[in-house]
C-alpha cells in the first residue's frame, strides 16, 4: 500500500474537498481522485462519498481514518527510529505567521546550539490549521496561540508567552485615557478571524465601547505602522516587536483586567521526536522568561 494514497485520503477527509486537498498537497484534483480510487480498489470498499459540495468519509472510511493517520506517522518516524537517535532526524515545526519573525529565529538559535545536527522543517500558518496538521501527523510540534478547544489525547500544549491586550496609540496621545481613545479616535481593528482580534472584540462589547472603525487588518506590525502614521488607535496583544523599532507609538494599559493572548507549544507526546519538542519548550521557557522579565 502506498502511504501517499493514505495521505491523500486523510487530507481529503480533513478538508472536505478534492480541490483543497490538491492545493495542500501540491497536486491536481485529478491526481487526488486517482489516488483515492486506487486506495479504494486495494482495500475493496468505498472510503469517501460526495455530500453536496463536500466530500465526506463513508462508514468504512471513518473506521480506518485514525489507523491511516497512525500509519503515516509511523512511516515518517521509521528512519529516525532506525538511526537509533530519537532526538535527531527531521523535526517538523509549525509556527503562526506573526511568530515567524520574532519568536522562531532566537528560539531555533538556542535549539541548534543544543542540538547542532537536527534537521528542521518550519511551516507557517494559522494556529488552528497548524493544530490540524499536527493531528494529521504532518508536524511534530507547533508554536500557536492557545487552542480554544480540548487538546486531543496524545498531544500537549504549554504556554511560554502571555500577552495582555493594550491600546496602541500615536505617541502624541500617550497618557490619555485608553477607553476614551477607543471610543473617540478612528479605530484600527485587529482581524476578528484570529484569537487576538476576538479577544479585543469581546472586551469592547463587555465594556460597551463602540469604536469608529476605520479598517480591519490581520498583522500586528502593520497595525502598529498604521497607528504610527496617525491613522487611529488599536486594541491588540502586547507584542514585543512593536516596541523595538522606530515607530512613534505609545502603549496604554487597560484600566480593567486585560484579556490575555497566550502563546505556547503544542506537540505529540509520543513518537521519536517528542523529546526534541520538549527540548524546544525548555529553550522557549528559558528564552522568554529572561527577555520578558
Amino acid at each position: 500500500m502506498d502511504v501517499r494514497f493514505l495521505q491523500s485520503f486523510v487530507t481529503v477527509v480533513d478538508v472536505g474537498s478534492l480541490a483543497e486537498a490538491a492545493r495542500r498537497l501540491d497536486l491536481t484534483p485529478a491526481a487526488i481522485a486517482a489516488r483515492l480510487h486506487a486506495l479504494e480498489e486495494e482495500i475493496g470498499v468505498p472510503l469517501v462519498r460526495r455530500a453536496g459540495r463536500s466530500v465526506v468519509p463513508t462508514e468504512a472510511g471513518i473506521r480506518i481514518l485514525e489507523r491511516a493517520r497512525q500509519v503515516i506517522r509511523d512511516v515518517r518516524d521509521m528512519s529516525t527510529v532506525a538511526s537509533g537517535d530519537a532526538s535527531l532526524g527531521e523535526f517538523r515545526l509549525g509556527s503562526f505567521v506573526t511568530a515567524m519573525g520574532s519568536i522562531v529565529p532566537p528560539l531555533l538559535g538556542r535549539l541548534y546550539r543544543r542540538h547542532p545536527d537536527v534537521n528542521l522543517f518550519v511551516k507557517p500558518g494559522r494556529s488552528i490549521e497548524l493544530c490540524e496538521s499536527l493531528v494529521r501527523g504532518e508536524l511534530d510540534a507547533a508554536i500557536v496561540v492557545e487552542p480554544q478547544f480540548a487538546v486531543a489525547k496524545g498531544y500537549q500544549w504549554a504556554e511560554f508567552i502571555a500577552e495582555p491586550l493594550v491600546v496602541v496609540a500615536p505617541a502624541a496621545l500617550a497618557g490619555q485615557d485608553p477607553h476614551a481613545l477607543l471610543a473617540t479616535q478612528p479605530f484600527i481593528r485587529y482581524d476578528r478571524s484570529v484569537l487576538g482580534g476576538q479577544l479585543a472584540d469581546r472586551y469592547l462589547r463587555d465594556h460597551d465601547i463602540r469604536p469608529h472603525q476605520r479598517l480591519e487588518v490581520d498583522g500586528l506590525m502593520v497595525i502598529a505602522a498604521l497607528v504610527s502614521e496617525g491613522l487611529g488607535v488599536a486594541l491588540v496583544p502586547d507584542w514585543a516587536p512593536m516596541w523595538d523599532g522606530p515607530l512613534k507609538i505609545a502603549r496604554l494599559p487597560l484600566p480593567d483586567r486585560a484579556p490575555v493572548r497566550r502563546v505556547g507549544l503544542i506537540w505529540a507526546t509520543h513518537g521519536p521526536r517528542a523529546s526534541l519538542a520538549e527540548a524546544l519548550l525548555d529553550e522557549a521557557l528559558a528564552l522568554f522568561r529572561t527577555t520578558r522579565a
